[in-house]
């Protein structure tokens, strides 16, 4: 991997960054920065400022405003310099300051094991969310290039790193529909933690090449062919299947070859209606498997991430996913939050809070947990095990998603709606079948809740919720 240099960095934000003021703000960082780590290495033998300038590149590749670039740069002072919060609040600003402080771990002078100290800078990064979403995206790019150049570290250290990162940052990325951070960072984690795995499936890839890229052309030179005779402009990118995303289908007995998103060709167009048109043509050329046509434009996932998703027989009797989706969509669908920085420009920072905290169902969870646990050793099993590990997503009768943790049961289902509708549950409705109230929701499993305005939940559920939350409200109610 080729070291990014200061030019690299400047030349990056001079293609988005147009205010000299902030443009000299960064270069200041940059020598600030290099000047505090001077005589610093890293484990590679590089001069240490690479480390951060590594991590301000990855982020002006999302166009990130310039207190963010420059809170990259200095992201490890505070942590490894004699500077502190205040000095770079007085030599910068305030919210450079509080961005780094943000990132910048809690000294483990402060604790008496190791465990204590990882669970709250663990707990710390987290509900970090509340206070600036900036601060994890520093941190998402801060751990993507450390897992870039793990190879530096001891197998000990690496197999514990890419552990930490497959447990917390790389759900985390998901949840930020930052999907390239996320599928970068699971692949570097699989390599590092199941080796054997991550190179039968490169392997597996290596033979297959010639012919998916083949049948990728063909795909797309059919579609784009009759786009183009129906007059609807567009944009396609096209990939492969992650090498993590393929380890879960193998784990379940599949073979690579059989996976029916192992090749996807996205589509971008113009509008929501050139997207529906764009389906319809998809479809005249190429037949569906009805069963694999998802609409996330009109149903969003619990992340915003919004598209189309289609798979057909294609050439050479290959499976082809199609995603098609608007320009905006497919930034959104390739960065997440981090794309409002271009989408939004000038009030992209508060329009990413905002929505932060209204459209997406993680946030609520999060700041629900953190006020409910002390310990930080429980807050981070609980963040683990309720919004981290696997999930499922069921429907309301209306339609809108809702987001739980695997093995969640309609009581969970009806607290996480409103209090009131957990308190009153007098039965479930599940698929049109009637089911008990300690039903195990099934992904997509379509809910409706029964009440009664002079019941009251039945202490016993307690030990039937899976959620804290739930299980909170009905003791609180027992009282």
């Amino acid at each position: 991997m080729r070291e990014v240099s200061y030019n690299d960095l400047m030349n990056n934000v001079r293609n988005y960054i147009e205010n000299e003021k902030s443009l000299d703000m960064i270069s200041k960082a940059f020598w600030c920065a290099n000047k505090m780590h001077e005589g610093q290495k890293r484990q590679s033998g590089e001069d240490y400022i690479v480390h951060p300038l590594s991590v301000a590149f990855i982020l002006s590749q999302m166009k990130a405003d310039s207190d963010t670039i420059c809170a990259a740069l200095l992201h490890d002072t505070i942590e490894d310099t004699s500077m502190n919060k205040e000095k770079i609040a007085n030599e910068f600003n305030q919210t450079i300051a509080n961005l780094v402080d943000g990132v910048t771990k809690i000294s483990k002078m402060n604790f008496s094991s190791k465990q204590q100290q990882v669970a709250t800078n663990t707990r710390k990064i987290i509900t970090s969310l509340e206070k600036d979403v900036r601060i994890i995206i520093i941190k998402l790019a801060d751990r993507l290039h450390n897992m870039r150049t793990l190879e530096y570290k001891s197998e000990f250290k690496q197999k514990e790193n890419a552990l930490e990162t497959m447990e917390i940052f790389s759900p985390l990325a998901y949840y930020l529909g930052a999907y390239q951070i996320k599928s970068e960072l699971e692949d570097l984690s699989l390599y590092y933690l199941r080796k054997d795995y991550y190179n039968y499936i490169s392997n597996q890839l290596s033979q297959l090449k010639d012919n998916l890229d083949s049948v990728m052309y063909e795909t797309l030179e059919q579609i784009g062919n009759t786009l183009a005779d129906n007059n609807i402009p567009f944009k396609h990118k096209q990939r492969i299947k992650s090498i993590y995303g393929l380890y879960k289908q193998l784990i379940k007995g599949k073979k690579v070859i059989d996976v029916h998103d192992l090749i996807a060709i996205k589509i971008m167009v113009s509008d929501i209606n050139d997207c529906f048109r764009t389906l319809g043509y998809v479809h005249s050329v190429y037949p569906p498997i009805n069963s694999k046509f998802k609409d996330y434009i009109f149903n969003p996932k619990t992340n915003m991430y919004q598209s189309l998703h289609t798979t057909v027989f294609g050439p050479s009797d290959r499976l082809v996913q199609i995603q098609i989706r608007t320009h905006d969509m497919d930034k959104i669908d390739t960065y997440g939050l981090p794309a409002y920085w271009e989408l939004h420009k000038n009030d992209a920072e508060d329009t990413m809070q905002k929505d932060l905290k209204n459209k997406y169902q993680f946030f609520k969870s999060i700041t629900e947990l953190n006020s409910i646990i002390s310990d930080n050793a429980e807050f981070v099993n609980r963040v683990k095990r309720e919004l981290l590990s696997t999930t499922i997503y069921v429907y309301t009768p209306k339609g809108d998603i809702i987001e739980l943790p695997k093995g969640s049961t309609a009581i969970d289902f009806a607290y996480k709606l409103n209090p009131n509708i957990g308190n009153t549950m007098i039965g479930v409705i599940v698929n049109d079948e009637k089911e008990s109230v300690d039903y195990i929701l099934q992904n997509k499993d379509r809910i409706k809740i029964l009440t009664d305005p002079v019941s009251a939940p039945h202490i016993e559920w307690q030990d039937k919720a899976k959620t804290l939350k739930a299980k909170q409200l009905i003791k609180q109610f027992s009282k």
